[in-house]
């Protein structure tokens, strides 16, 4: 199992196409279609007191969304299995952030035919916490964004690409203006879709709702772990549309995230939600997501 040694003890390394580097001499070209056009795919993953977690569903979606956006990668699903385990091990790292990014490659100009060499991929860790405690103790503000999500027939939202986001920092701006722990973003027919970086579950009548993809929500890794939990709790959890009415009328509402993990919203748009605390239901799952994050996965 991996050693939780500090970054100021230890080098760090990061895995960049095929090869274990030091951190401060990994580069890429000024040319990558992934820098230049945010031409490119990518994965947060967590590991958890050595456990990599979900570390085969993060790849698979990471491989659906290189056919999807038809860019051939150099390594197979195996390789790049290896190649992050490899990478957490180099660093030492017990609990943290793994980031695996992929671009098309170099070239100048739209054109993938400008390409001039294979596609960019890049392996590295780091310590992330999205939220404070007190966040997760309380519970978020949050608000409704007036930065839409991508139609699907612009951008399917299935794909985790690069360029997509720059909508999703723009509406954390939104939130970062006003002070707001986070925004909701709505699609163009003004459903509720997702977070900026988290996907949202209400709970109503004891039963769990969250919006599908077709509405505009990015399947998430962990979003798919509480559904898998609330199945082994015996506790309904269906994909509907949800409208902000549904959000403020709910009796509890909580977001997930690879990075965000599961944290409760207690306030949306200045309407308290529920009793305005972290409800029965979303501590129950907090709790037993967090038991999950520590079998579920890859062992380091």
């Amino acid at each position: 199992m991996a050693e939780d040694v500090s970054s100021e003890q230890i080098e760090q390394w990061v895995h960049l196409n095929g090869k274990l580097v030091p951190k401060q001499d990994a580069a890429l070209s000024i040319y990558d279609h992934g820098f230049l056009y945010g031409d490119g795919a990518f994965e947060g993953i967590r590991v958890y007191e050595g456990n990599i977690f979900r570390l085969g569903p993060h790849l698979a979606r990471l491989f659906r969304s290189a056919r999807a956006l038809k860019i051939e990668l150099d390594m197979d699903l195996a390789t790049i299995h290896a190649r992050v385990v490899e990478t957490v091990r180099a660093n030492h790292l017990k609990s943290g952030y793994i980031r695996l990014s992929i671009s098309r490659g170099v070239g100048l100009g739209l054109d993938p035919a400008h390409i001039a060499k294979g596609s960019t991929v890049v392996i590295s860790t780091e310590q992330l916490r999205l939220y404070p405690q007190e966040a997760y103790d309380q519970g978020l503000d949050v608000i409704t964004a007036s930065t839409r999500v991508p139609p699907a027939c612009c951008i399917d939202p299935q794909i985790k690409s690069l360029g997509r986001y720059v909508n999703n920092i723009a509406a954390k701006l939104e939130a970062n203006r006003v002070g707001a722990g986070e925004a909701l973003m709505l699609n163009m027919q003004g459903n509720v879709a997702e977070a900026t970086g988290d996907n949202i579950f209400l709970v109503k009548d004891g039963k769990l709702i969250t919006p599908p993809t077709s509405d505009g929500a990015l399947p998430g890794i962990t979003r798919q772990a509480v559904m898998d939990l609330a199945k082994e709790m015996g506790i309904s959890c269906t994909e509907a549309t949800i409208t902000l009415y549904d959000v403020y009328n709910a009796e509890e509402a909580f977001l997930t995230g690879t990075a965000a993990e599961v944290i409760a919203m207690t306030r949306c748009d200045e309407r308290v939600i529920g009793n305005g605390k972290p409800g029965s239901l979303t501590q129950r799952i907090i709790t037993d997501f967090r038991k999950l994050t520590l079998v579920d996965g890859v062992k380091v």
